[in-house]
């Protein structure tokens, strides 16, 4: 195809409508004004004003249908606005707007959190804009105090919970470098998850301060020996299922395709019927299990 070819899916140009004449897709419930993403909107509306501009699809002279930001619009409507910013798409189709939001990591909020600090703004009017509390702007802010870069560039684009760094803080920096790649290995950011590995800590590895009344403590030192030595067995093999995962994955889809296409045929299908049932029937487990998973992922 030519670059020739490809239309732009919007005008190069934002404009400024009234709210009477665009036309919402959809009515906001009542129940929906309650939920937290709808009042962090609205308090940084208020605070902030609209930082992305509605996407409409002009259907005539004063007629425009509204395609992306249906939220964005109900509060601007509820606050009285008259008039907002618009982007005119050429194309009325709105499948594709939003649809996959790429949620920002707790590490690069902080780092968003501290330059926003530096530009002037202050504490409170943030916590006002996200409709949070100033504690827990506070909190964020401070979140990688006694954290080494090194475990900080391992988490970095991992969506750990901020409270994993409370735990991480209380190991030694060489100990906090080894628990990020063992939840980074199993794929597990949770709180349980960093308490489970300060558990198994050796004493030596942890910061002195508060240690003996604030570390979770194993039963015994057999006990904890024997989880250390477990955790990380469970680890090292779940290194080694990682890297034949994707092509054994593939392998599986490619054997479950052609085996598919090989049962549509009724003559096989009545062969394999009548002199290997048990293979039959477990061949159709298979194909049946992998479609329910399949169309799990879509819902």
């Amino acid at each position: 195809m030519s670059i020739n070819a490809i239309k732009a899916a919007f005008e190069k140009y934002v404009v400024i409508l009234p709210l009477d004449i665009i036309v919402s897709q959809r009515g906001e419930t009542k129940r929906y004004r309650y939920e937290e993403f709808y009042k962090q909107l609205e308090a940084s509306l208020k605070q902030v004003g609209l930082i992305e501009p509605l996407v409409v699809y002009p259907r005539g002279p004063a007629d425009y249908l509204l395609l992306d930001g249906h939220v964005r619009y109900e509060i601007l409507k509820s606050m009285g606005e008259k008039e907002v910013k618009c982007l005119l798409s050429t194309d009325d189709e709105s499948y594709t707007y939003n649809r996959h939001v790429n949620h920002i990591p707790p590490i690069a909020q902080h780092f968003m959190l501290l330059e926003a600090l530096k530009t002037g703004l202050t504490e409170k009017r943030i916590a006002a804009a996200l409709n949070i509390s100033l504690e827990s702007i506070r909190t964020k802010r401070d979140m990688l105090n006694g954290i080494c870069p090194e475990a900080v560039q391992i988490l970095l684009d991992k969506h750990v919970s901020p409270k994993v760094f409370f735990i991480l803080r209380k190991m030694k920096p060489v100990r906090q470098i080894e628990a990020s790649e063992h939840m980074v290995a199993g794929g597990t950011y949770t709180l349980p998850f960093a308490k489970a590995l300060l558990a198994v800590t050796k004493p030596e590895m942890l910061e002195s301060s508060g240690a003996s009344s604030k570390k979770l403590q194993a039963t015994s030192t057999a006990a904890r020996s024997m989880l250390q030595d477990e955790n990380e067995f469970l680890l090292r093999d779940l290194k080694t299922v990682e890297e034949s995962y994707g092509t054994d994955v593939l392998t599986l889809t490619v054997a479950c395709g052609y085996l598919d296409r090989l049962l549509k045929n009724p003559k096989i299908e009545r062969y394999m019927g009548r002199n290997h049932a048990d293979i039959l029937q477990t061949i159709q487990t298979l194909l049946s299990d992998k479609g329910a998973r399949s169309a799990h992922k879509q819902v």
